[in-house]
């Protein structure tokens, strides 16, 4: 379990000062100059020092990913993207950054953008979060008047940040539909190669990052990676941030460290499952997009990359939807169908067609009206659109019903047996249009 002197992010809920004195009297801006000075290589030899792994689903090394960059080159400026867009369903955690310590991400994008040869930063927050929006505009601002950003700032390193919101679009997290969305297009993703260190935003030598990602940057490199990377288990070091919601007495975002049991997690932070452990079904543990799993096999399963893998999930973005026995699993898993169907961008036609099939085959199984080989027909569908689509919203169709099937096949059957014809059979459910 994670101790409170190793917490990153101090004002999570908001209980202090979120301006620059307050940040500063948390520690924020401390050594930024002395870290400048160092140079490139050195910040990104202790962020892969680190271990620190993209904290939005990916797992990318984030190090690794930042040497990719070119050599600074006026006549193709590098670009740092924040994606701060948080569209996962259950996933809030980036919004907690936004408003309540948002000097992190400011000083992160900094220190980010040195180690790439930056000068400017785009931030893409999501549009719903508004006053998240206004919060991190006057964070810039302040950093802008006390002259920490900015040209010939007090770091030595002439750096912007442009704030840009989108509107709502689940596809624009992904990060080539979130470029051309930025550059005031349709958001579609682009197909790769070109690589986005190579062709990026504006077509120019790009790096995409998560906002926690690069939020943990500056405790990092106050601290030294080998102390990120000695939390955690090996190739899951660091803190990271969860969310919980659903079925737990105290739905909670929280810092814990990578590699937690999920029982303990719970416990600790949720005050543990409501109605008790045996009253678990199951654990969507990564935002709406991961395989569920059931309630037996994960409460006792690490709460990181590899241990998710080894009950067969993924830790996601680390937003864990907890059901308990009362959830009617496969109407949830129809919903988020219905959810991966409405956000689809047409672009590809495996997806495009695909997750309106799941949707209209999920919709029958939730009142039994299928047959059960259409289980099997399902499931292939799914397969179908897995792996044959320009971005990962095929994946985040296809998972969580290939989930569905794989641990609660049995209730789909039961559900099916015990359908009774209706002379409305052909009438869409009520709940179809929810």
């Amino acid at each position: 379990m994670l101790a409170d002197e190793d917490r990153i992010f101090t004002n999570l809920y908001g209980h202090h000062d979120w301006t620059l004195e307050g940040a500063r009297q948390r520690g924020a801006w401390m050594g930024t100059r002395e870290f400048i000075d160092a140079g490139r290589n050195w910040i990104t030899s202790e962020v892969k020092a680190s271990g620190l792994r993209g904290r939005g689903g990916g797992g990318f090394p984030t190090g690794l990913k930042w040497t990719f960059m070119p050599p600074e080159n006026p006549d193709r400026p590098n670009y740092l993207l924040v994606n701060a867009d948080e569209s996962e369903p259950g996933t809030c955690k980036d919004r907690e950054i936004l408003r309540h310590d948002p000097h992190h991400l400011v000083e992160g994008c900094l220190l980010a953008g040195r180690a790439i040869d930056a000068h400017l930063a785009f931030v893409y927050i999501r549009g719903e979060f508004v006053r998240e929006r206004q919060r991190f505009e006057a964070t810039v601002e302040q950093a802008y008047d006390a002259r920490l950003i900015g040209k010939n700032n007090l770091h030595g390193w002439d750096f912007d940040i442009a704030v840009h919101h989108g509107a709502g679009a689940y596809i624009c997290g992904e990060e080539t539909a979130l470029m051309e969305s930025l550059e005031g297009k349709k958001g579609q993703p682009r197909l790769r190669p070109p690589f986005l260190a190579n062709v990026g935003v504006y077509g120019n030598p790009t790096t995409i990052n998560n906002a926690e990602s690069i939020a943990v940057v500056p405790e990092i490199l106050r601290r030294s990676g080998a102390w990120f990377s000695s939390l955690g288990r090996p190739n899951n070091a660091g803190t990271k941030l969860f969310c919980v919601s659903g079925h737990i007495n105290r739905p909670a975002v929280f810092e814990e460290e990578m590699g937690v049991s999920f029982e303990e997690m719970i416990e600790k932070h949720c005050g543990g499952v409501r109605g008790g452990w045996d009253n678990l079904l199951a654990v969507i543990p990564g935002g709406g997009s991961m395989p569920c799993v059931p309630g037996d096999r994960i409460r006792n399963a690490y709460m990181d990359y590899d241990g998710m893998r080894e009950v067969g999930s993924s830790l996601g973005s680390a937003a864990a939807i907890v059901m308990d026995k009362s959830t009617d699993i496969i109407r949830a898993i129809w919903r988020l169908s219905a959810f991966y169907k409405h956000e689809s961008c047409g672009q590809c036609t495996p997806c495009r067609e695909g997750t309106g099939w799941i949707e209209r085959i999920m919709a029958r199984m939730v009142e039994g009206r299928a047959q059960k080989r259409e289980i099997d027909m399902l499931f292939e569908v799914t397969k179908q659109i897995e792996g044959h689509t320009i971005c990962g919203l095929g994946e985040a169709a296809s998972w969580p019903v290939q989930g569905l099937i794989r641990n609660f096949r049995h209730v789909i059957e039961d559900r099916i047996d015990s359908y009774t014809f209706r002379s409305d059979d052909d009438v869409v459910p009520t709940f179809a249009a929810e």
